[in-house]
């Protein structure tokens, strides 16, 4: 296998812009025609013109409250997907909640580019270690590293004295999964006196992946780069490497539309400003048009040394929104209110996410009368799907903050 995946990887910038756009009007138009929320959508738009980048900004940013919105009105797919595609796959639940299909064909996510880019490749044992259930996270990386001819051990979360065992034998050469995890695996393998030092390179996603952690794996022998993606794009950026260093930025996926706007607005912003990441997605059963991530990043203007030439992001530069990723989940504020209510007497609540020991923790600090911390916090595990600490306290600030991230990014 090449350095590149693909010769789409190299093409020239404008004949890449001219690939996406030259029948982007029939694909908004096969859409409206197959799925009635984009028809919906799109009733007042002439789909036939949309054939540029400057025109596809016209079109209105899709949400992910507007998808919510609409997937509680019309369930579990608000009308956005063409549900006689989905026949022999999969059906997944994110927090939110928000309900995702699987599309068919190989490596629906897109998820093998970026495992390429890793140093991955046909043969390798991989271990995975992210969530197989409800969510789509370990069915993305999954498919992806199959994809490339990768062989999977799906370890999933959890059971660390077993997932040491388990790569003891089976000798990986490969890591998949959430940053932070793999430093639990090698802290709990020096304890069990077990060799993992076959691994020798990892992709991870679902958490920041901070400085001083890719240093320390680096010091381990292991190359660490990771990706961006999500549950309903899939994946959309990863990073690069170029004569054994680490290139700046991500570089954004083929087959995607990539642009950065001006969070809460429609309007993209000059190139180099931080804005929301807004994705279109290409997926023939379940096709995102303008899709805002709620993530932040920007561009980098500079071509990329590794020799990709599709546009190249800062990276994940925080949210948009309150909407927090730990521990590889996404937490909503909506969820947070939910919890409110569902707890007699509770008044107010503010999630405070922090690091210890390179671990994601949370603490859920509530004010109200006669609580029971033990109660609201078994409330906070089923509503948020993820263990945390609760302080009852006498007062929280009135500045509108529902999640507090509080974790350093650049550290």
């Amino acid at each position: 296998m090449t350095q590149y995946f693909d010769k789409l990887e190299t093409r020239s910038p404008k004949q890449r812009e001219n690939d996406l756009f030259s029948n982007f009007p029939i694909f908004l138009i096969d859409i409206m025609e197959r799925i009635p929320g984009w028809k919906k959508r799109f009733s007042e738009i002439d789909c036939s013109k949309i054939n540029s980048r400057q025109l596809l900004a016209t079109l209105p940013v899709m949400r992910k409250s507007d998808l919510m919105q609409a997937q509680a009105e019309h369930p579990p797919f608000g009308t956005f997907v063409d549900t006689s595609l989905l026949a022999g796959n999969r059906i997944f639940m994110s927090p939110g909640p928000v309900w995702e299909p699987q599309a068919p064909g190989v490596d629906p996510w897109q998820a093998a580019r970026s495992f390429h880019a890793a140093g991955f490749r046909s043969g390798d044992i991989v271990h995975c270690s992210i969530g197989f259930t409800m969510t789509p996270g370990g069915a993305i990386l999954d498919e992806g590293i199959r994809a490339l001819g990768g062989v999977v051990y799906p370890a999933g979360v959890g059971n660390t004295e077993a997932q040491v065992e388990a790569a003891s034998v089976l000798r990986p050469v490969a890591y998949a999964g959430t940053p932070d995890y793999l430093k639990t695996m090698l802290d709990k393998a020096d304890e069990m006196d077990k060799d993992l030092s076959s691994i020798k390179r990892a992709f991870v996603s679902g958490g920041a992946l901070f400085p001083s952690m890719r240093e320390a794996y680096n010091a381990r022998g292991i190359t660490v780069l990771q990706g961006y993606a999500t549950a309903d794009i899939g994946a959309i950026a990863h990073e690069t490497m170029h004569d054994g260093k680490l290139c700046e930025g991500m570089i954004v996926n083929e087959n995607l539309i990539m642009e950065i706007v001006r969070p809460g607005t429609d309007d993209p912003v000059a190139p180099g400003e931080v804005g929301e990441m807004v994705v279109t997605s290409f997926n023939k059963a379940y096709p995102l048009v303008r899709f805002g991530t709620g993530d932040m990043s920007a561009l980098i203007e500079e071509p990329s040394p590794c020799g990709r030439t599709n546009m190249r992001i800062k990276g994940w530069m925080g949210r948009a929104d309150q909407r927090t990723k730990i521990k590889g989940m996404f937490v909503d504020p909506k969820q947070i209110d939910q919890l409110v209510k569902a707890v007699e007497g509770m008044e107010r609540a503010r999630l405070v996410v922090t690091r210890e020991d390179s671990k994601d923790t949370m603490v859920l600090k509530v004010t109200g009368a006669a609580l029971d911390a033990t109660d609201v916090k078994t409330k906070l595990s089923t509503i948020a799907k993820l263990n945390g600490t609760v302080e009852i306290v006498d007062s929280l600030p009135n500045d509108g903050k529902i999640i507090d991230d509080q974790r350093d990014y650049t550290a």
